[in-house]
């Protein structure tokens, strides 16, 4: 062994003539093992809402979705359009417009979030799991068939199982408004009640999915204009590297987006919440590592005569100072690795068993937990960098005054 390490690791467990220093260095140790378990506990709780999150929202949202920058609307009957189609990657092509519409069911009124999709849409497995009432059939025979998401069936007392009609609104293009009769400046569809909907996602809450060729006739769109194209890719194809392709072949003026620029405030939101809790609790363990200043300090003190028989021979000052500063270094890691275990095993029995239930009502039972690699290289990397300045300073600074 290291003769620096192997002193310094005796140091560490052997009796002092000061009790003080012991009791001083248990604390430490406890304290950096204490803030190490919250740390790895707080990071994976963060890791398990964000992936909690990331279902509720990618389970409705496509793989990529194409906009045009320009205007509202766009054409789809293009070449480009067609290359995107035949792109081997992308396993379904589904255009789609969105409006905000005037409705009324029986006696209520109110205002939702049009969205007039393809057949293919309603097809989508991960869509399919989103309804909880009803089919999701837009079209029965030739009557028009409409799925509301489910605030907006709440709100209004949508059911499919009633056979009153969804009546919809929308103010029809290059038609001047008649104070005699306003109801003539507005387009209007029909539409019966033929599920629920609910992906957990608040902007699917208050919609009304309708199919497409109705939704255009409603807003007065031609056939082949859309206002979003959405993507679905096969499960071997890579998403970054599509969502280049595609911006190659539709050129500037559209915007593709993955599902993680679909949702970038949110998830940049939960990175930021994330990386402050993180600086705060390193900010804590750097307090507490203060404690080993005072240890090594004393220490140091105590065995001012080891230094001068160490000296006496042939030790160099560069020496000494390793051996405390690895004597500091080892109360650090030693609490970072204890509160590092026990901060996964704790995380290991919330993740597998269960034990801490969420309060109120929500989307998960207990507290969802997911521990990640990388969180733990962090935390010990700035456990052990906070170890490298806590230490070498009172190494530095006392034993120079003694040599």
């Amino acid at each position: 062994m290291h003769l620096p390490q192997f002193i310094a690791r005796r140091y560490l467990f052997a009796k002092k003539s000061h009790n003080v220093i012991n009791i001083i260095s248990l604390i430490s140790a406890i304290g950096i093992a204490v803030g190490s378990c919250a740390l790895i506990m707080v990071l994976s709780i963060y890791n398990g809402f964000e992936d909690v999150v990331r279902g509720m929202y990618d389970r409705a949202m496509p793989d990529i979705t194409v906009s045009c920058d320009s205007s509202k609307y766009f054409r789809t009957d293009t070449p480009s359009f067609d290359a995107v189609r035949d792109m081997p990657s992308v396993a379904s092509f589904t255009e789609s417009i969105e409006e905000t519409v005037f409705l009324t069911y029986d006696s209520e009124e109110g205002t939702a979030l049009l969205k007039g999709v393809e057949q293919s849409y309603t097809e989508n497995p991960e869509i399919l799991s989103c309804l909880i009432e009803g089919d999701f059939t837009l079209m029965y025979g030739e009557v028009a068939q409409a799925v509301t998401g489910r605030a907006l069936a709440a709100e209004m007392g949508i059911s499919p199982r009633f056979l009153d009609p969804i009546e919809v609104y929308f103010p029809a293009r290059g038609r001047e408004i008649s104070l005699v009769n306003p109801a003539g400046s507005l387009n209007h569809e029909k539409f019966f009640p033929a599920g629920i909907f609910f992906s957990g996602n608040e902007e699917y809450s208050n919609i009304l999915f309708v199919p497409l060729d109705k939704a255009r006739e409603l807003i007065g769109v031609q056939d082949c204009e859309a206002g979003t194209v959405e993507l679905s890719l096969e499960p071997e194809a890579d998403v970054r590297q599509t969502v280049k392709e595609i911006r190659s072949i539709l050129g500037p003026g559209f915007s593709v987006k993955d599902k993680y620029m679909q949702n970038e405030t949110v998830y940049r939101m939960m990175r930021i919440e994330k990386a402050v809790i993180f600086m705060i609790l390193l900010f804590i363990i750097i307090v507490v590592s203060c404690n080993v200043f005072g240890s090594l300090t004393m220490l140091i003190i105590e065995k001012q005569d080891d230094i001068a028989t160490l000296q006496h021979l042939g030790a160099r000052p560069a020496l000494i100072r390793r051996i405390f500063f690895y004597e500091g270094w080892m109360i650090i890691l030693t609490g970072a690795v204890i509160g590092l275990a026990a901060g996964i095993i704790l995380c290991l029995i919330q993740q597998h068993v269960g034990v801490i239930r969420m309060p109120g009502s929500f989307v998960v039972e207990y507290y969802p937990v997911v521990i990640k690699p990388g969180d733990i290289l962090i935390t010990l990397a700035g456990i052990a960098l906070i170890g490298i300045f806590i230490t070498a300073l009172p190494t530095r600074r006392i034993l120079s005054k003694i040599f």
